[in-house]
């Protein structure tokens, strides 16, 4: 029953935008902090983005930080990722998860994931 289901990937020029969506189950969601991980080609899985719950107060790593936003609804119990001036860099399957480590990097801190979406910026 709990589950994670992102939508939103495909292939963008760089310098383009794209939003990623994930939506979630409400027992997943409800008091979760939210993250958004990537994993490219050959490399292992990186951490992007952070929000917590109440607050909302958000994290990013330096990669990213200025061009993607990260925000949630919690009465529709979705996470958005804005995306904007896209790099061939941030080629990449995104991933996003749910945990109770608010702003954690490591990917062993949450709990429930979203089957990823392939996000693919051209040069």
């Amino acid at each position: 029953q709990v589950q994670l289901v992102e939508s939103g990937g495909g292939l963008v020029q760089a310098g383009g935008s794209l939003r990623l969506s994930c939506a979630a189950s409400g027992r997943a969601f409800n008091s979760y902090a939210m993250a958004w991980f990537r994993q490219a080609p050959g490399k292992e899985r990186e951490f992007a983005a952070a929000i917590s719950w109440g607050s909302k107060s958000t994290y990013y790593t330096d990669s990213v930080k200025g061009r993607f936003t990260i925000s949630r609804d919690n009465a529709k119990n979705t996470v958005y990722l804005q995306m904007n001036s896209l790099k061939p860099e941030d080629t990449a399957v995104y991933y996003c998860a749910a945990g109770r480590v608010v702003f954690s990097v490591r990917d062993n801190d949450y709990d429930y994931w979203g089957q990823g979406t392939q996000v693919t910026v051209s040069s």
